[in-house]
């Protein structure tokens, strides 16, 4: 087997929404790409049951299956995906160094980089099992808020984020209780007092969950005040999460600039990190939107200026 370092013009590394839009506009541009699909093939959205806020999909789609549609749009152009893990990145030279599952080497003159974030879960066996059949627990509030409609729901988080998803689903449920771990919000001032100013926003300090009830579904919460070990039971059909996420950045810590959570900084206007012929696209640079229709149109931009780069590089 030859140990010759394999040459490409464009790595894409990871298979959501974001790395698939880059491949299908990379491809077309005939950048030929290579895409390792990273430790979750098809990223998040292959955790999720129904995906209705996708443009182009009336009826709405399942997520695995509109991330199947994305990878046969992508190989319908000869797109070269890969299962594999990439381990080890040196960005040093003007030849972008990859490793992938530790012993393949590749060489690219440009690196797209969408490999997502994924939500923090509270790591209760009933919370997990009842993500994984869509049974009333979810991390995003305004991806599955519009299935609670006129049902009570609990909303787990302390920050912004917990604090603006709140009062988005409020506008649809008419009890919403939030849980605080500890005695105060570690949210602005300007979203803790929105969230006070929300009639049906129960907020429930020093409160954690203890237990997700239900068998198929969500039938309740079982909660616990962490000071008097209170315990009490409040009928609900959906928990949100919203304790936070952490983009999978890890490896290219050493090379690329990020901020204190991790998240790839990008030049403005623009998917360019702070190497050439380095882009990020989706969750790994976007802790504002994290939706998979903003995760494709980064994707789209990042196979852009990277085509344009080689294009300025005489390489294309």
């Amino acid at each position: 087997m030859s140990t010759t370092p394999e040459h490409v013009k464009c790595l894409i590394i990871g298979s959501g929404p974001a790395g698939y839009s880059a491949a299908i506009y990379a491809a077309r541009a005939d950048l030929k790409p290579l895409m390792i699909e990273g430790p979750l093939p098809g990223g998040q959205l292959t955790q999720t049951t129904e995906v209705d806020n996708y443009p182009g999909y009336p009826k709405g789609r399942s997520g695995p299956e509109m991330m199947e549609d994305l990878k046969q749009q992508a190989l319908r152009f000869e797109t070269d995906i890969r299962n594999g893990w990439v381990t080890k990145v040196d960005f040093s030279g003007p030849v972008h160094k990859v490793w992938v599952d530790d012993t393949k080497e590749i060489h690219a003159d440009t690196v797209v980089i969408s490999t997502g974030a994924s939500a923090k879960w509270l790591g209760i066996p009933n919370e997990i099992r009842l993500r994984d059949i869509g049974g009333g627990v979810t991390a995003c509030a305004v991806c599955d808020g519009f299935f609670y409609r006129g049902q009570n729901v609990v909303l787990v988080g302390a920050g912004d984020t917990a604090c603006e998803e709140a009062t988005y689903l409020a506008k649809l449920c008419p009890k919403v209780y939030m849980f605080v771990r500890k005695e105060e919000f570690r949210a602005s001032k300007a979203m803790v007092h929105r969230v006070k100013n929300t009639p049906n926003i129960e907020v429930l300090f020093n409160t954690e969950v203890k237990d997700v009830l239900g068998d198929q579904t969500v039938t309740g919460i079982l909660a616990v005040n962490n000071k008097t070990n209170e315990e009490r039971t409040l009928e609900v059909t959906g928990l949100f999460v919203a304790i936070g996420h952490k983009p999978a950045t890890d490896i290219f810590k050493d090379w690329l600039e990020m901020d204190e959570a991790g998240y790839l900084k990008h030049k403005p206007d623009s998917t360019h990190t702070n190497i050439p012929g380095v882009y990020v696209a989706g969750d790994a640079a976007d802790k504002v939107y994290r939706q998979a229709i903003t995760s494709a149109g980064t994707g789209c931009m990042a196979a852009l200026d990277a085509e344009r780069w080689l294009a300025a590089q005489g390489k294309h």
